[in-house]
């Protein structure tokens, strides 16, 4: 069976011209906007002089997106459990990139990120790649140009990560990384989609202590997932005076208690800000710093309830509402920094995989979220 090509619609002509780094000169849309921000890009294989080219193998889409596009294809079955139509989530990731030239999620607006394989590289490129480089892009896919080949036909559906065919662009600013050799390939990739969660941690944890001279205690929503678990370690070990994990159901809480990441782990729904709030505070809170890292809206209230008056939130979920956690704290008149994660860290990439060689137990969890195949 032939798969069809899917690509953007394309007006004009790739040119020798100038490109601009951040990629505008791919944008379609008019008047300009930067490439995140468009609805359409020019995803052709040709290349301006500072772009390079990957053979595409594999996507990881962001969790909010996956979460998203997985609940709109799942129909509950005769038994009550849900089925997933396989088929209508492929169709529904390929006419995105189809019509956009973009892997961008229509209701989240986020994408994710993709593993490949350096194909071409223009001469004036400044990201220091070489042909058959094996690298992980660590820009978003809601601004990489994508074309993709196979119909996504090996996708069972089952997880963010998405083995395809395709083309993809990088341009003179974008943040990549070369794999590394002793970590499974897939693993690499579930750890780089997220390295910007557990460097920012570690930051926020060393200004506190430079600050005020005492540990803060931390608490991660989310702790049992790839971001949280990363978080944990990373605050621990950079000298967090106690963690707090908070997961959503037993199943979850088991798994974190047995890896030993958090000196406490509380079961809440991270939407009830209530709840959340007693959550942290009956695990030794409220927290000097708070992280959240669920992939579900509507869990602005409940982190600014659970951090102490002059302590910080770092919102690391694309499910995160800007509206709901500036009025929110406003209305709450809770004295918080909040901060987006907008996961670039200098260096993050390299602390997150050193992290997994340095914490099995983070490795396990991550593991256990798919990344190990």
């Amino acid at each position: 069976m032939t798969v069809p090509v899917v690509q953007a619609p394309v007006e004009s002509e790739v040119s020798a011209g100038t490109a601009d780094p951040v990629g505008v000169h791919r944008v379609l849309d008019r008047p300009l906007v930067l490439p995140q921000a468009a609805h359409r890009l020019d995803a052709r294989a040709d290349l301006w002089s500072d772009e390079v080219r990957l053979r595409v193998e594999r996507l990881n889409l962001d969790a909010a997106s996956y979460r998203q596009l997985r609940e709109q294809h799942t129909a509950d079955g005769q038994d009550g459990r849900g089925v997933l139509d396989v088929a209508a989530l492929r169709a529904t990731v390929l006419a995105i990139v189809g019509e956009r030239g973009k892997m961008q999620n229509p209701v989240t607006g986020s994408g994710g990120m993709l593993l490949g394989t350096v194909e071409e590289v223009g001469p004036d490129s400044p990201l220091g790649l070489a042909v058959g480089d094996r690298v992980a892009t660590l820009v978003s896919l809601s601004l990489t140009p994508l074309t993709l080949t196979d119909g996504l036909e090996r996708w069972d559906g089952a997880g963010e990560q998405v083995p395809t065919a395709g083309h993809a662009i990088l341009f003179g600013r974008s943040v990549v990384a070369r794999l590394p050799a002793d970590l499974p390939a897939a693993l690499a990739l579930s750890v780089l989609d997220v390295c910007g969660a557990p460097a920012l941690t570690r930051r926020m944890v060393e200004q506190h202590l430079a600050r005020h001279g005492a540990p803060p205690v931390v608490a991660v929503v989310g702790g049992a997932g790839k971001s949280g678990s990363l978080s944990l370690a990373a605050a621990r070990e950079s000298g967090a005076g106690r963690t707090i994990g908070v997961v959503p159901h037993a199943a979850e809480q088991q798994a974190l208690e047995a890896s030993g990441l958090a000196d406490a782990v509380v079961v809440a729904d991270a939407r009830d800000p209530l709840a959340l709030r007693d959550a942290v505070t009956s695990g030794g809170g409220p927290a000097d710093v708070t992280v959240v890292c669920v992939d579900v809206p509507g869990c602005e209230g409940g982190a600014v309830l659970a951090t102490a008056d002059g302590g910080t939130v770092v919102f690391f979920s694309m499910a995160t509402s800007f509206t709901a956690a500036a009025l929110g704290a406003e209305g709450l008149a809770a004295d918080v920094t909040m901060l987006i994660g907008n996961g670039y860290v200098p260096g993050h990439a390299a602390y997150a995989l050193d992290l997994v060689r340095r914490h099995p137990a983070a490795r396990a969890l991550v593991e256990a979220r798919g990344g190990h195949r």
